[in-house]
């Protein structure tokens, strides 16, 4: 007899899931519609690390699937300051979602709405203000966010670009 693992003893997951959105797309047939979910999923492990992805299936579980597998495929490492904010202010775009994200001093909190919010938490920031402008669709604020986190720049790497010293830059 084999013995079982009860579901307890599992690995913890190495990342976090959240289903940002979950869109029915129709298409209509000769017979009737025909309907189809398009998933768009958010991982992050909180410690700096977060990728987004998407899936499309004709079951919602099996589209949520799909988008965490996409979203695994896309992870990407984000520079904290004290892991709680970002080193410097950045803005993102897609399409005509654009967003502005500046770091805040301690017990600001995440100042963010939707999808952006969703985002941060699972970076692992907590201490961040953010400002969405023009198209607000989960999508394309997703992506406009990852788009400004994938360029923040650390203190030493700004120095290395430039090559000068750390000490030079700070002033």
């Amino acid at each position: 007899m084999m013995e079982r693992k009860p579901r307890r003893d599992r690995e913890p997951k190495e990342f976090e899931e959240r289903v940002v959105t979950i869109n029915r797309v129709t298409k209509v047939v000769k017979g009737g519609r025909r309907f189809r979910f398009a998933a768009l999923v958010v991982i992050g492990d909180k410690k700096g690390r977060v990728g987004f992805g998407t899936g499309k299936a004709n079951e919602v579980p099996d589209a949520i699937k799909k988008a965490i597998e996409d979203a695994k495929k896309n992870v990407f490492e984000v520079p904290l300051i004290n892991n709680s904010t970002i080193p410097h202010d950045t803005h993102g775009r897609f399409g005509a979602g654009k967003i502005v994200l500046k770091p805040a001093s301690e017990g600001t909190g995440i100042i963010a709405g939707g999808a952006v919010r969703d985002v941060l938490e699972l970076v692992g920031l907590t201490d961040i203000l953010s400002k969405c402008l023009g198209s607000r669709t989960p999508i394309n604020m997703v992506r406009a966010t990852v788009d400004a986190l994938k360029g923040l720049k650390t203190l030493n790497q700004v120095a290395r670009l430039r090559e000068k010293k750390p000490e030079e830059i700070r002033g």
